[in-house]
């Protein structure tokens, strides 16, 4: 009980905080003792109270600990700001307030909340109240200055941390580069600046830069309205959650309703079945490539999976010795699917099967390494002249796997399905049996060669 009522004392009926200044702060902090009233009866009000003078207490004397650091440590000034200013904030939490800065307070209709907050700094045989809850109480603390740069870091290391839950390393890399190039993108045009010093006209004049880029020049091509809005929303985002996250949800948006139209996303063109017949069943045509790329690519053609849904693959997800060979495209403890609609499971027909045969372990050498993979498979193509056009991809074949589902008449539902689509129409079933799906991809596959198998790349 006595742990359980720390630093709480009662006079009459009356509860109150009351803790002597540690001594290893004694030089810092001039107080010897603090006692302040916690403005209750009700020990469990006073003990919620108790806890939030804690941690204010605690985070006044950690900035306070740190001052003679605040010049020589990059980035420590801003940091022992906001601890000040969460400090401030828990404190007036304990007095029974939510912080408000003093502004706020002043211009509020009436004034019966400041009545209200400056009675309670009374203290009873008059004296002067306490500092740091005159501050707190008052809203004289000020908020701290953060930079573009300092919010970023917030937002990934804290504001954003259930985004990120499930994602793997790359992916976490590949969300935070994406994000990072619109603040970089925006310091190269306006410096580091405070995040409360971003104007209307700051995001207006990012928005005009942005359509300059989406021109076409002598010397460089466009670029696409899908990539400023990208920048635009990722930016609007960022301000967004950082000052919600810092309790001021009312700030306009300075980035609000800035964006462009959108003509359509650049149309990836399929492979035609003639080059793919021509060109990539004979696996020697992979000479020197790495096994594992070889045995990948050919997955793709009868599956249509994306690149890094095969390149994650676990084992245990290559189901060879069912009735039916098949694959689940499933989310991992460490990495995240696209979308739910992206679980699913798909059979092996043609070329696929064969591959995944001699790859029963899945990919290991491209696991959680997307960017390696594409990097080899881009590779392999140009410098062997495997792309019809300068706008084929890679993804190009999960392309011509949907329209030769379309152009084979198999049913919409199956086709989202197997895609990893959403598929707007209500659900019946589950899709089909195994069978159902393996028959219907059939009547797609193209004929595997007669020398195929013993072409392609060793089991391992």
């Amino acid at each position: 009980m006595r742990e359980l009522n720390r630093y709480l004392q009662q006079r009459g009926k009356h509860w109150h905080y009351a803790r002597r200044i540690p001594a290893h702060y004694s030089d810092l902090d001039t107080r010897i003792y603090i006692r302040k009233s916690l403005n209750t009866e009700s020990i469990e009000v006073a003990r919620v109270r108790r806890d939030a003078l804690i941690e204010a207490e605690d985070l006044y004397w950690a900035s306070l600990s740190g001052r003679t650091n605040e010049e020589r440590i990059t980035g420590r000034k801003a940091q022992l700001a906001m601890k000040r200013f969460e400090a401030a904030k828990r404190q007036a939490m304990a007095k029974g307030f939510l912080y408000m800065p003093m502004d706020d307070l002043l211009q509020s209709d009436g004034h019966e909340e400041l009545v209200r907050r400056l009675e309670s700094l009374e203290r009873r045989g008059g004296g002067a109240p306490d500092l740091l809850d005159t501050q707190a109480v008052l809203g004289a603390v000020t908020p701290p200055s953060v930079t573009v740069t300092q919010a970023f870091k917030i937002y990934c290391d804290e504001i954003a941390m259930s985004e990120l839950l499930g994602k793997s390393k790359e992916q976490i890399n590949g969300w935070r580069k994406i994000k990072l190039r619109a603040v970089n993108n925006f310091i190269k045009l306006h410096g580091d600046m405070s995040m409360d010093k971003i104007t209307r006209e700051h995001a207006r004049k990012f928005y005009k830069w942005w359509a300059k880029r989406l021109v076409p020049t002598r010397n460089q091509r466009a670029l696409t309205a899908n990539s400023a809005n990208r920048e635009l929303g990722n930016l609007r985002k960022l301000y967004r959650e950082y000052w919600e996250f810092v309790g001021e949800e009312n700030r306009d948006n300075p980035f609000r309703r800035l964006n462009f139209t959108e003509t359509g996303l650049k149309d990836i063109p399929h492979f035609e079945d003639d080059w793919v017949k021509q060109q990539f069943l004979n696996p020697t045509i992979f000479k020197g490539l790495n096994s594992e790329a070889t045995l990948l690519f050919y997955a793709m053609i009868e599956t249509g999976c994306r690149p890094s849904e095969l390149a994650n693959l676990q084992e245990e997800n290559i189901v060879l010795g069912h009735d039916v060979p098949h694959i689940r495209i499933r989310a991992s403890t460490n990495r995240q699917v696209k979308s739910l609609a992206s679980i699913r499971d798909i059979p092996l027909v043609g070329v696929s099967l064969a591959a995944m045969k001699n790859a029963p372990q899945g990919f290991p050498h491209y696991r959680d390494k997307g960017s390696l993979l594409s990097a080899s498979l881009m590779k392999a193509f140009r410098t062997r002249n495997l792309f019809p056009t300068k706008n084929h991809r890679i993804y190009s074949f999960r392309h011509s796997f949907e329209k030769r589902m379309q152009e084979a008449g198999l049913d919409f539902a199956l086709r989202c399905l197997l895609m990893g689509h959403k598929n707007s129409r209500p659900s019946y079933g589950d899709g089909g049996s195994m069978e159902y799906r393996r028959d219907e991809l059939l009547k797609i596959a193209h004929t595997v060669p007669v020398k195929f198998e013993r072409l392609l790349p060793e089991p391992y």
